[in-house]
């Protein structure tokens, strides 16, 4: 099993290369570069051609009963990294703000030990691109990657949290991650002199108008113990100061526990346009994503026996969590194929997704030692 100063190694080579969607090849280069230094006597793996950025590793079990997946994302985000790190991001405004670094480390460790100690099961690595975007979780089930030879009866992954201590392991009944629905807002007015705003239809103050009266869907159209968030973050209109708007765009997202929540926030949303619209006598346009994201909701028979093994266990620390608003494509794996999600502690002082996450390496080896004991445990049972 490789050493944590290899490990840390590693990672740190792949937080230098982040690099966005469904383009992750230098990034998958290297992962097949660290694999095929490994024993492959039980190895066998897959790079699908209408998912070329993935990368998927089987190692066959002495006795297997089942198949377990291990999911480990591989794309990163287009953030600018703040903190001028020995290994920091060699690619300009893009940067592993939400350790998928760490979360490939954590997976190349278990594959290096599985390699070298047969499991009883048959286990698959799968090293999953898109998942900040595109969807890649939904495209590789979509492509029938896990079907076959590759068939999965189990799935189970992290994601690395901010907020836990390092080596922490966290997790919960039900509904760990949020669902997500992105949703675009167009809105259309009539542009004119800055000094004649009376022959003009300001985009701007109805994309005002808009933001404000979207906020009181979360604040006074449902439950208060339900869970629901709208945030538009980029709004985008006008050339110059002296210009009235005739055009404005939001972009934003829909979050919530259930679909059910996701829908009725969609639906309202696209009523509160269709006010606004006739108010200020303007055009708006919303659309959403396709699909979105799904809630990822743990199968609970697999996560109590998750948290079971990570509560008796010595030397794990262990966290009961609460939902997160977070959005995770793994939602839609698990919604195909019973698993568990948790959470790995990095004790970050920067947050996920900001410009200053700096995971804690020594999270690594702690993650790899309390996973690998659960999934040898696991195939006991």
């Amino acid at each position: 099993m490789l050493s944590e100063s290899a490990l840390i190694d590693i990672r740190r080579h792949l937080h230098q290369i982040p690099e966005l969607a469904l383009h992750e090849t230098a990034t998958h280069a290297y992962l097949k570069e660290v694999i095929s230094h490994y024993p492959q006597t039980w190895l066998t793996c897959k790079e699908p051609e209408a998912l070329p950025t993935a990368l998927l590793v089987k190692v066959a079990g002495s006795q297997p009963q089942r198949t377990i997946g291990y999911r480990a994302d591989i794309d990163a985000l287009p953030v600018t990294e703040s903190q001028q790190l020995p290994f920091h991001s060699t690619h300009p405004g893009i940067m592993h703000a939400c350790g998928h670094d760490i979360h490939m480390t954590v997976a190349l460790g278990l594959l290096s030990y599985f390699a070298e100690h047969q499991p009883q099961d048959n286990l698959i690595f799968f090293f999953q691109p898109a998942e900040e975007s595109e969807s890649g979780g939904k495209q590789a089930y979509d492509l029938g990657l896990f079907t076959g030879d590759w068939q999965i009866d189990e799935f189970y992954g992290l994601h690395d949290n901010s907020d836990l201590a390092t080596g922490t392991i966290g997790c919960c009944l039900g509904t760990l991650f949020a669902g997500t629905s992105e949703v675009n807002v167009t809105i259309h007015g009539t542009s004119g002199h800055a000094a004649f705003p009376h022959k003009a239809n300001d985009a701007v103050i109805i994309a005002a108008s808009f933001i404000t009266q979207v906020q009181t869907i979360i604040s006074r159209n449902i439950d208060p113990i339900a869970c629901g968030v709208i945030t538009f973050g980029k709004l985008t209109a006008g050339t110059i100061r002296n210009v009235i708007a005739g055009e404005a765009r939001l972009e934003g997202t829909i979050r919530g526990l259930t679909e059910e929540m996701i829908l009725f926030l969609r639906q309202r949303v696209s009523e509160v346009a269709a006010g606004v619209a006739q108010t200020y006598n303007a055009k708006i346009d919303v659309t959403f994503n396709q699909g979105g994201y799904f809630p990822v909701e743990n199968d609970p028979r697999l996560t109590a026996n998750f948290i079971h093994y990570m509560q008796r266990t010595p030397g794990v620390t262990f966290q009961e969590t609460r939902p997160a608003m977070t959005g995770e494509d793994f939602g839609y794996l698990l919604h195909q194929i019973p698993g568990t999600m948790f959470w790995l502690g990095v004790d970050s002082p920067g947050a996920l997704h900001a410009a200053n996450f700096q995971p804690h390496e020594a999270a690594i080896m702690q993650g790899i030692t309390a996973i690998q004991g659960f999934l040898t445990d696991r195939m006991q049972h």
